[in-house]
């Protein structure tokens, strides 16, 4: 079964192609918020260097989010555009589990993490210490205290990764300083997700058929974009 991976729910644009056994061939490019130009020709040259055709692809596989809105729009609506075309399932999958799954089986909490921007975190919370990540806390969205209280709350030694937890390490480090928990950071690479984890996941899914259509597929968004947030500031003030 051949997979197609999209990842694009941060500043970075990710494509895999695996065959459920192993990855053939995968690229990770920094963006700059230049997801849409970057895609359709990433993907060309992943299945090139995979020797895949697009009509060899059986399952597309997108990040869902949360992340930052527009490129997520971008993966999102050019995983359905492919999968409709080619007329195969889709498999949808959150940034904050392709994050946990990214780091090694440890018996610590892992804390999933994603800037939101506003001074604000993504964040999730999984076991890994008994195979695939098992999530222990649902996504949320909120200030840096808040994601502070919920692993004070777990009372748990932490293995915190992602860009959030990176951009704000100061921050939550002095924070749970005095708590007494131990907290290890995550290597700086795995900051972003991505798409290679992803075509694991989705390959482990689709052997079980846990798959939808590309009209059923939903973006986990948690929260309003920047620009509607703006625009209903400037409407009640």
């Amino acid at each position: 079964m051949i997979v197609l991976a999209i990842d694009t729910s941060t500043d970075a644009v990710s494509v895999a192609v695996n065959n459920s056994k192993q990855l053939l061939a995968g690229a990770h490019v920094t963006s700059d918020r230049r997801h849409a130009e970057l895609l359709a020709p990433m993907i060309e040259n992943v299945c090139a260097q995979a020797d895949i055709a697009m009509r060899e692809i059986d399952v597309v596989a997108v990040d869902i989010g949360p992340g930052l809105f527009t490129g997520m729009r971008v993966g999102i609506a050019s995983a359905k555009s492919i999968a409709q075309v080619l007329d195969v399932p889709i498999i949808g999958v959150s940034s904050l589990d392709i994050l946990a799954r990214s780091v090694s089986t440890t018996d610590r909490v892992v804390l999933s993490t994603i800037d939101a921007r506003r001074g604000e975190l993504y964040w999730s919370m999984y076991r890994n210490d008994v195979g695939p990540s098992i999530e222990v806390k649902p996504p949320r969205v909120g200030q840096i205290s808040d994601c502070i209280v919920d692993v004070v709350d777990r009372g748990q030694a932490a293995l915190i990764v992602g860009n959030g937890a990176l951009r704000y390490r100061a921050q939550i480090s002095e924070s749970l300083e005095t708590t007494g928990l131990s907290i290890e950071w995550a290597s700086e690479q795995l900051a972003q997700p991505s798409a290679a984890v992803l075509a694991l996941i989705a390959a482990e899914l689709a052997l079980h058929e846990q798959w939808q259509t590309a009209t059923e597929l939903q973006a986990l968004y948690l929260r309003q974009a920047d620009a509607e947030i703006n625009w209903q500031t400037r409407v009640n003030s």
